[in-house]
């Protein structure tokens, strides 16, 4: 049987859970729409909050009753009111789930971060993961896992992942450029699992056209949900630097309204505060400098674009993973970093100016057509 035969007859059932920010969710959707145009049938559950343009047309989706974190530390669950998850809600959602894998009758089901992260919807995914294992010819199981994770502190955590990935998963494909980054340098029993990682090179959008309109500096703060600090300072930056510059300041989805509202009475003339950009890549491609968290979707746009990069990355809760990928990228050349803990007028505004003064970044040999590398995987696992 040809490969066309082969991912037009692919049905893939693929679940992602966001619980803060956008960027795990938007990752899985480029994935989604790379398995479509490959001529796979997607079904894309999500469990967070909606989020505008994702996933995309071409996949068929499947929301979950939202659950989010609590807080940036990933305490807590909380549903769409704020209100604590409890055992109704993880039942209700439990049997949806289920019931859509049913009815999606899937060949292979890809699993976005689990088991070596959203512990916090285990109460779903192992019932998930077990009626799969009892299936006679059960469908192919992957892992979608970004290519740094998060450090772990408990113990016995990574040993939990192992147990899992042996126990119910057939392969685990990594997002990421193993000459950048491979998965031991922040999972230490990598090798224990080693015959079932797939490196699939970073998932970046596919090259964008030229925006509509140009800003000199383009600063994003991601979801928006912990990204008021960087957003305020960034306006007060834009006071301070030399008029002629043009902001594009993009609060994000979930910057509360609030801080939204602060943020817009203080932008001076030469700058201009939006919610979100749909054109954000494309922005990135005529910008001087680009500012954000070092996220993994805003770092792949940034890499794709060349632009200069003033890296702030978040690390609220002991997080860990986006100052590592930050520290790399500074490393080869490709960024600067402010660190959160200087992120105010004076901080973001000696960054910003140094990285005018330094011009384009260095061009890189980093893989960034991830989504179409994993699209090629998952139809030969067929």
């Amino acid at each position: 049987m040809g490969d066309a035969a082969v991912t037009a007859s692919a049905r893939i059932f693929f679940y992602v859970q966001h619980l803060l920010g956008i960027g795990h969710l938007a990752r899985a959707s480029r994935i989604a729409s790379a398995l479509a145009r490959h001529g796979m049938e997607v079904t894309v559950v999500t469990g967070g909050l909606p989020v505008d343009g994702f996933p995309g047309p071409d996949v068929r989706h499947v929301a979950l009753p939202p659950i989010v974190s609590g807080d940036a530390g990933f305490s807590g669950l909380v549903d769409a009111e704020g209100k604590p998850v409890d055992g109704a809600f993880e039942a209700m959602r439990r049997e949806r789930l289920v019931e859509a894998f049913r009815l999606a009758r899937p060949d292979i089901v890809v699993i976005e971060a689990f088991p070596f992260g959203r512990r916090q919807v285990r109460f779903e995914l192992l019932p998930l993961l077990d009626e799969i294992a009892g299936m006679p010819g059960r469908p192919l199981v992957a892992c979608s896992l970004r290519d740094i994770l998060q450090e772990r502190v408990k113990p016995g955590r990574d040993e939990e992942s192992v147990a899992l990935v042996e126990r119910y998963f057939d392969r685990v494909l990594v997002h990421g450029d193993p000459s950048f980054v491979r998965l031991e340098d922040t999972f230490p029993l990598a090798r224990r699992i080693a015959g079932k990682i797939v490196y699939t090179g970073l998932v970046s959008a596919p090259p964008p056209p030229a925006p509509a309109e140009t800003f000199d500096i383009v600063v994003s703060a991601g979801g928006g949900a912990v990204g008021s600090g960087l957003i305020r300072a960034a306006s007060e930056a834009a006071h301070r630097l030399p008029p002629d510059l043009r902001w594009a300041l993009i609060g994000g989805p979930n910057l509360p309204q609030a801080a939204f509202d602060a943020v817009a009475a203080t932008v001076p003339s030469n700058a201009e505060l939006f919610r979100f950009r749909r054109d954000f890549a494309s922005l990135l491609t005529a910008a001087r400098v680009s500012v954000s968290q070092a996220g993994y979707n805003t770092v792949c746009d940034i890499l794709r674009a060349g632009c200069g990069s003033v890296l702030v990355p978040f690390t609220a809760g002991g997080e860990t993973e986006q100052r590592v990928r930050a520290d790399r990228l500074a490393a080869l050349g490709l960024a600067s970093i402010l660190a959160e803990d200087t992120l105010d007028a004076g901080g973001m505004t000696a960054a910003v100016a140094a990285e005018l003064g330094s011009g384009r970044r260095p061009a890189h040999k980093l893989d960034l057509d991830g989504a179409d590398r994993t699209a090629d995987i998952l139809a030969a696992l067929c």
